[in-house]
């Protein structure tokens, strides 16, 4: 089922307002027509399951069929801290996250970062990303659409780091599979973690050693090398895995 995001001021007691370049998509791109039905969700945790009242090229009015708290969320806040990669890689690295259900993205500047920005890239990177990032967002069925912050220095990212419950670092010189485990399995009851991808070539030696001096905890991703847009989904997807039982036993209580 289609499904589209709103702002809260838009939403009614019975009935939602759908404006701006969504209301192109669902004219005329999805065709759809008065008496169809789509999901929408105020990007804080509620979904309503609407149908289509009426329609013109500036707006689609929707009467609220039904409403839920959504539970498509983790029940903790991933935030994806990425070491700039090459290319165009950010952009699947974007979709990929928000899939597996990251709640922030950090593009980071690292030591072996190769990637030079200046404002008006930056600015447009940033768009972009955070566009794939509201059409991933709506592809998963997620309650809120990531953001794709701006681009920080490592340091500022370790910084940011220390406001989180729990940080992790995927490191090649890492205690082993074992130790990584029980630091996964650490993370059932927090309110938040990062997680620390580095760019091509991985962190500096001096870089790992701030981040455990801050907090980090690192693991392995096993013995084989990932390149860094697949580091982050393997993280990310190990955690969802561990993580999503947490989500379910709080929707069943």
């Amino acid at each position: 089922m289609p499904r589209f995001f709103v702002q809260s001021e838009n939403i009614g007691d019975q009935t939602i307002a759908i404006e701006g370049s969504d209301v192109n998509h669902i004219r005329n791109v999805l065709r759809m027509k008065p008496g169809d039905e789509l999901t929408v969700s105020d990007g804080g945790g509620m979904d309503y399951f609407c149908r289509i009242a009426d329609m013109n090229r500036d707006r689609v009015m929707l009467d609220i069929v039904g409403s839920w708290k959504s539970y498509t969320e983790l029940p903790v806040r991933l935030y994806l801290f990425q070491g700039l990669p090459k290319a165009d890689k950010m952009d699947l690295i974007v979709q990929k996250a928000v899939e597996l259900g990251a709640y922030e993205i950090v593009p980071v500047r690292t030591a072996r970062t190769i990637v030079k920005l200046d404002g008006q890239k930056e600015a447009r990177k940033l768009e972009r990303w955070n566009s794939i990032s509201e059409s991933a967002a709506k592809q998963a069925g997620r309650a809120v659409i990531p953001k794709v912050h701006e681009i920080v220095s490592f340091e500022q990212a370790v910084d940011m780091c220390r406001k989180l419950d729990a940080f992790v670092m995927p490191y090649e010189k890492d205690e082993g599979m074992e130790h990584s485990r029980r630091v996964v399995r650490s993370l059932h009851g927090v309110s938040d973690a990062g997680i620390f991808i580095g760019p091509e070539g991985g962190f500096a030696d001096e870089e790992v050693r701030a981040a455990v001096d801050a907090g980090a905890k690192t693991i392995s991703l096993g013995s084989r090398i990932l390149r860094t847009e697949t580091a982050g989904m393997a993280v990310l997807s190990v955690l969802m895995f561990e993580l999503e039982t947490d989500r379910k036993e709080k929707k069943e209580d």
